[in-house]
C-alpha cells in the first residue's frame, strides 16, 4: 500500500525519522561547482524535503555516506589501541535506481568478498534506502543498457509529481510513519526510465585479448590522471591507509582509511621502487575491464551501473560510455591480427 503526501506531511515523516537517523539526499551547493559560477549537487544531510533535488542527477554519488572520504579506524598510543566510534544514528539515504544497484555492488565487495568489512558493516546495517523515482534521463545516463534502470530493493520509494509525494512502503516496519496520517492511499509504482540518450553495447566475445588492442593508447595523451572519474563513481572502492601522528615522537596518533584512485600516479607503487600501469592508457584499460569484464566473470553482472557521472565530471571530456562502445572494434582489431 502506498500513500500520497503533501510537503507538510512529508516533512513530518522526515522529522520522525530524524529521531533515529541522519537523512542524506542530493542537495544543491550554490557556487560549489567546478567553476565559480556553477552549482554542485552532492549528498549531504538534509532537514526538509524541499532541500532534496529530485529533477537532477547528483554530481557525486551517495557512497561517501557509507565509505567516508577519510575515515578514522582506530587511535593508538605506545601502549593501547582504541577503536574509533561509529555514527550514533543510522542513515536514511535517498538514491536513484542505478545507485541502489551500486549499493548492491558495494555490499558484495565489502560484506560477501571474504570476511565482512567491520567498518562498512556497522554503518550499512543501520541504513534505510529511499528510492527516488526517475521520470527523465540525464544526457550521460546509460542505466537502461546496464540493466539498472529499475529495482525493487528499497525500504521506501518516492515519486515527486506536481508538488505531491507518492510513497510506496516496502519495509513494513515503517508503516506506522504513514498509517496514522490522514493521507490519500493508492497503489504506487516507482517511476523509472525506459530509454537513455546514451546507449552502450558490450561485445559478447569480450575476453582478455582486448588488452592488446591499440584503442587504449589514445588515453595516454588525453587522460591527465586526476582520478575524478573514480571519486564520483558509486562502485569505485579503492582506498589507502594513512597514519596521522599526534605528537613528535610518533607514538600517538590515528589510522585512517582514505579514498584512492587507480588512475592517479603512485597507486601501483610497490616495495623496491616498482610501479605497475605507469601510462594513463594502461590505467584506463584496467579501470574499464575491471568494471565490465573481471568483476562480471566473478559475479555474473557488471560493476558499472551506467550512472554516467564519470562522463560528466571528466575535465578532458573522456567518455567512459564511448570507450565501452569501442570495445567491439577493439576486439575485431585483435582478432584480425592473430
Amino acid at each position: 500500500m502506498g500513500y500520497i503526501l503533501d510537503t507538510n506531511d512529508m516533512n513530518q515523516v522526515l522529522e520522525t525519522l530524524k529521531k533515529e537517523y541522519l537523512i542524506y539526499a542530493p542537495k544543491v551547493f550554490c557556487g560549489g561547482g567546478r567553476l565559480s559560477d556553477t552549482d554542485c549537487v552532492r549528498y549531504a544531510e538534509i532537514n526538509s524535503v524541499e532541500e532534496i533535488i529530485f529533477d537532477r542527477k547528483s554530481d557525486y554519488s551517495f557512497k561517501e555516506v557509507l565509505l567516508p572520504v577519510s575515515e578514522t579506524l582506530f587511535f593508538f598510543t605506545e601502549e593501547s589501541v582504541t577503536e574509533a566510534s561509529a555514527r550514533k544514528k543510522g542513515a536514511v539515504i535517498f538514491v536513484r535506481s542505478c545507485d541502489v544497484h551500486a549499493l548492491e555492488r558495494l555490499d558484495e565487495m565489502y560484506l560477501k568478498n571474504g570476511a565482512p568489512d567491520y567498518y562498512y558493516q556497522r554503518l550499512r546495517e543501520r541504513t534505510l534506502i529511499v528510492l527516488m523515482g526517475c521520470n527523465s534521463s540525464d544526457q550521460t545516463c546509460f542505466c537502461v543498457s546496464m540493466g539498472t534502470n529499475k529495482t525493487d530493493a528499497y525500504d521506501l520509494a518516492v515519486n515527486k509529481i506536481a508538488g505531491k509525494y507518492e510513497v510506496d512502503v516496502k519495509n513494513r516496519n515503517l508503516d506506522s510513519l504513514f498509517a496514522e496520517r490522514k493521507t490519500e492511499r493508492a497503489d504506487i509504482t516507482p517511476m523509472y526510465v525506459t530509454e537513455n540518450q546514451t546507449t552502450v553495447h558490450i561485445p559478447a566475445n569480450l575476453d582478455q585479448r582486448i588488452i592488446k588492442s591499440s584503442m587504449w593508447q589514445e588515453y595516454n595523451s588525453r587522460c591527465i590522471n586526476c582520478g575524478r572519474c573514480n571519486f564520483v563513481c558509486p562502485t569505485c572502492t579503492c582506498f589507502t591507509m594513512q597514519d596521522l601522528y599526534h605528537d613528535e615522537n610518533g607514538k600517538m596518533g590515528e589510522r585512517r582509511r582514505v579514498w584512492a584512485s587507480c588512475m592517479v600516479d603512485g597507486y601501483t607503487d610497490v616495495a623496491g621502487g616498482g610501479s605497475y600501469r605507469k601510462t594513463n592508457g594502461e590505467r584506463m584499460r584496467f579501470k574499464v575491464l575491471h568494471k565490465i569484464y573481471d568483476y562480471t566473470k566473478r559475479t555474473g553482472h557488471h560493476m558499472c551501473v551506467g550512472c554516467g557521472r564519470c562522463d560528466a565530471i571528466c575535465p578532458e571530456y573522456i567518455s567512459y560510455s564511448h570507450c565501452l562502445n569501442k570495445l567491439e572494434a577493439g576486439m575485431q582489431e585483435v582478432i584480425d591480427h592473430e
